[in-house]
């Protein structure tokens, strides 16, 4: 028995650090939203109870260092689960971008194999369990758009964004996540994104005050590391994007465009400076999506 389990990409709209908590993670307030740049993840039943995972990308691990394995191994060894699986990732979403793909895959893989294995589990519990894994998993297991607070693990559900086209640009270059945290001053930060705004242009679908009220106050230091960086957000600015940001740690960068007119000039733009440019939409609502 075999299924697929969809895994899109997330994005920023804002991330804020309040905090640095005893615990060493980061107090933060972000609103995400999924795109339609996603994984799929095939998970095919084994019955010697083994746990194996290949990858369409050749330098993504295939051990308990990916996220999607550690999924599976974790609910196998919570709910002393007989049967193994075999995850198989049909890698669509740049890695270490800041688009959350290995959570996604993990939060896709913690949802297939609650089908397959016949545990169920309701979200709310798979993403209990997918907080153990990462911060970004539990926003993954729901999808959609949410603020999340917390370490990211506490969700709060939105309604849809106002409908618009999502640019995403990536650099060939890597960001550790932890290097960034690293060098950010969570005390030092002088200027917040405006949270409260960005959720009422969300409940009122207002495009301009959405793209108005964006930031990322990792976005600096990001900067600062890579200049590549700088050079996209630039570019997509001089080309016309109505709203420009940074997402998650880094280095992807989107531009979100109303106008299809816009999207081709920036597109065409980026495509002249970087490789791994991606024209899509924001799904808005959960998409849990099942393909088989």
């Amino acid at each position: 028995m075999r299924i697929s389990v969809k895994a899109p990409a997330k994005i920023n709209l804002t991330l804020d650090v309040l905090a640095k908590r005893p615990d060493g993670y980061h107090e933060v307030e972000m609103v995400m939203t999924t795109v339609d740049l996603a994984d799929r993840v095939d998970l095919t039943l084994r019955e010697d109870g083994l746990i194996t995972l290949d990858c369409s990308a050749s330098f993504v691990p295939d051990d308990i260092r990916n996220h999607a394995y550690k999924a599976a191994t974790l609910l196998k060894e919570r709910y002393q689960v007989s049967q193994g699986v075999h995850v198989y990732i049909d890698k669509q979403i740049p890695v270490a971008a800041g688009l959350a793909g290995g959570s996604s895959d993990a939060a896709a893989t913690l949802r297939g194999l609650n089908q397959l294995w016949g545990l169920q589990l309701t979200q709310d519990e798979l993403a209990e369990l997918g907080a153990q894994i990462g911060s970004d998993v539990p926003f993954c297991i729901y999808g959609g758009t949410a603020l999340a607070t917390g370490r990211g693990e506490k969700i709060e559900h939105l309604g849809a964004p106002a409908a618009c086209w999502v640019i995403l640009a990536k650099p060939p270059v890597g960001v550790s996540t932890a290097d960034v945290y690293g060098q950010l001053r969570a005390a030092e930060i002088e200027t917040h994104p405006p949270t409260g705004q960005m959720l009422r242009a969300i409940s009122e679908q207002n495009f301009s005050l959405m793209c108005k009220s964006l930031g990322n106050v990792l976005e600096t230091v990001t900067l600062d590391m890579q200049p590549q960086v700088r050079q996209i957000k630039d570019l997509m600015i001089a080309s016309g994007a109505d709203g420009v940001l940074m997402s998650g740690s880094g280095p992807t960068v989107f531009a979100l465009v109303q106008k299809e007119a816009k999207v081709h000039r920036i597109y065409n733009a980026l495509r002249g400076f970087v490789k791994d440019v991606f024209v899509v939409r924001m799904l808005g609502t959960q998409d849990g999506e099942m393909l088989a």
